[in-house]
C-alpha cells in the first residue's frame, strides 16, 4: 500500500473519485493515482493523488484530455480537485450506466469505458445494497 494511501482513501471517502466505485466491496485497497500524471510533470502532493478503482486507473492511463464526440472539440478530463462530481455525471438507476451532461462528463465517461457492462450490472447490484452513489 502506498505512503499517501490512508490520507488520499479517507478524503475520497473509500470511493473511486472518477466512479464513485465504494471501495469496501472490493477485496483490495483502490489506488492511489496521479491526476496530472508524473510523466506530464504531475507532482507527488496530495492535491495531485486521487483514489481510483483499478478501471478507472487502467483506462485513464496517462491521460488529461480526450475529444467529445458531441462538440468535437478536445476536452479535458474530469479533475477530482477543480471539478464537481455531481455537475458532471449523472447515474441512470435503471441502467446502472454513468452519463455525462457536460462536455467533462462525456469524455471522462468514455475515456474510462465506464459504461461497459460488468460496470454497469455491478452499479445495479450496488445501488440494491445502497452502496451506489
Amino acid at each position: 500500500m502506498s505512503k499517501p494511501y490512508a490520507a488520499v482513501a479517507e478524503r475520497a471517502g473509500h470511493r473511486c473519485e472518477y466512479c464513485r466505485a465504494p471501495e469496501v466491496i472490493f477485496n483490495l485497497p483502490f489506488e492511489v493515482e496521479h491526476i496530472v500524471p508524473s510523466s506530464r510533470g504531475g507532482s507527488d502532493e496530495e492535491s495531485n493523488l486521487a483514489l481510483a478503482c483499478r478501471a478507472c486507473n487502467l483506462f485513464k492511463s496517462d491521460r488529461q484530455h480526450a475529444k467529445d464526440e458531441v462538440t468535437e472539440e478536445v476536452a479535458p478530463l474530469f479533475h477530482p480537485r477543480l471539478d464537481v462530481w455531481n455537475e458532471h455525471f449523472q447515474v441512470d438507476r435503471d441502467e446502472g450506466s454513468i452519463r455525462g451532461p457536460t462536455a467533462i462528463g462525456r469524455v471522462a465517461v468514455a475515456a474510462l469505458q465506464r459504461n461497459r457492462d460488468v460496470q454497469r450490472i455491478a452499479r445495479i447490484s450496488w445501488m440494491k445494497l445502497q452502496l451506489y452513489p
